[in-house]
């Protein structure tokens, strides 16, 4: 049995269609995030779910059974669920044990601390439970509010943007232990996130939205190799476009020929290209390869730390030249105006006909 049912949820906010025909499941112990750019409908999906919204159309099941349908409506407290918010909402005048047993009214006293310890020591955070969240680094109130969540033991966890509002450093090394703290409960968890790289690192499964619906859900691999929108492909960072024009069931660009993926004859198509998909080495190297790309001239080479990005020039056949960008591992750095010959790795280049959404 699925953990959390979404089945063509939809809600709206006066005129405003902020979620449009949503369905989406999870399964226990699964990590689905909710990925898109703001207003695009996700934080709306994840307060249907917790029943801070009151759902207008469709249905919300949790463990086979319906908590909202239009009709029905239960309470957030009574949908065992657990709630990690941005701005993690800790209670200022609180310890830190002690905001942890707010939500554990249920229990008697002695109960409440020894879970609360429990939860605390879970999160590394065993060692502050007496103190207050002024005193704690962003990075301890995160913890906190995680230890909060989870200590009732819910089925499901919902974490709006949790790690947002936390440092380059620390957010990775915080997400990190979120997630395998979030795994080893077995609860199934929803997170609304609009950083894919966020997305591919902690998500067994992502769902892309944009304008209130999703339009593509699968692991990160499929998502990324085989996006089946032009905004999917283009969400999860750069991208190079050509627009090009199909041909025999093929599209001739300045890189080589690509299948045209079934598209009609004479159809206009954009083909989107990874950076990373272009392959290059120095033109006056004897080494063997595959030059199919053909040659480019480089305009400059930055480091980015653990990879390189080269920006390259094409000559194209409208006498306007053509600015790719190509993304190399580790340090490559050529000379501004060297002349480099470019493989196109297929396997990362997708083509859409031109006018799609991006």
């Amino acid at each position: 049995m699925d953990a959390l049912t979404l089945d063509q949820v939809s809600h709206a906010y006066g005129a405003v269609e902020a979620v449009r025909d949503v369905s989406l499941t999870l399964a226990p112990g699964e990590l689905v995030c909710l990925l898109g750019p703001s207003g695009c409908g996700k934080t709306t999906v994840l307060r249907l779910t917790a029943g801070l919204e009151e759902l207008q159309k469709g249905r919300v099941l949790i463990d086979g059974r319906v908590v909202s349908d239009g009709r029905r409506h239960e309470a957030p407290e009574a949908r065992n669920v657990g709630l990690m918010f941005q701005d993690y909402a800790l209670f200022p005048h609180l310890s830190a044990a002690d905001n942890v047993e707010f939500g554990l009214r249920r229990l008697t006293s002695a109960n409440r601390r020894a879970r609360a310890t429990e939860a605390l020591a879970q999160v590394g955070m065993g060692g502050q439970a007496e103190a207050f969240p002024h005193t704690l680094s962003g990075g301890q109130q995160q913890r906190v509010a995680l230890a909060r969540a989870l200590a009732p033991e819910p089925h499901i966890m919902l974490l709006d943007e949790p790690f947002s509002g936390l440092d380059v450093r620390l957010r990775n090394q915080i997400r990190d232990d979120a997630l395998h703290v979030l795994k080893s409960s077995g609860a199934a968890t929803l997170m609304v996130t609009h950083d894919p790289e966020e997305a591919m690192f902690m998500a067994d499964r992502i769902a892309v939205m944009r304008d209130g619906r999703i339009l593509q859900v699968g692991p990160p691999a499929d998502l990324y190799y085989a996006p089946t929108d032009a905004f999917v492909a283009g969400f999860f960072g750069d991208i190079n476009r050509l627009q090009a024009r199909v041909a025999n069931g093929r599209v001739a660009t300045l890189l080589g020929e690509v299948e045209a993926g079934g598209l009609a004859d004479g159809l206009d198509v954009e083909v989107l290209i990874r950076p990373e998909a272009l392959t290059l080495r120095p033109a006056s190297s004897d080494s063997p390869g595959d030059a199919s790309g053909g040659t480019a001239r480089v305009m400059a080479a930055r480091l980015l730390g653990r990879t390189s990005l080269v920006h390259l020039s094409i000559d194209g056949t409208d006498g306007e030249d053509l600015h790719l960008h190509a993304r190399v591992p580790g340090r490559f750095l050529p000379e501004e105006n060297e002349i480099m010959m470019v493989h196109l790795d297929r396997s990362q280049t997708f083509v859409f006909a031109a006018g799609e959404v991006k």
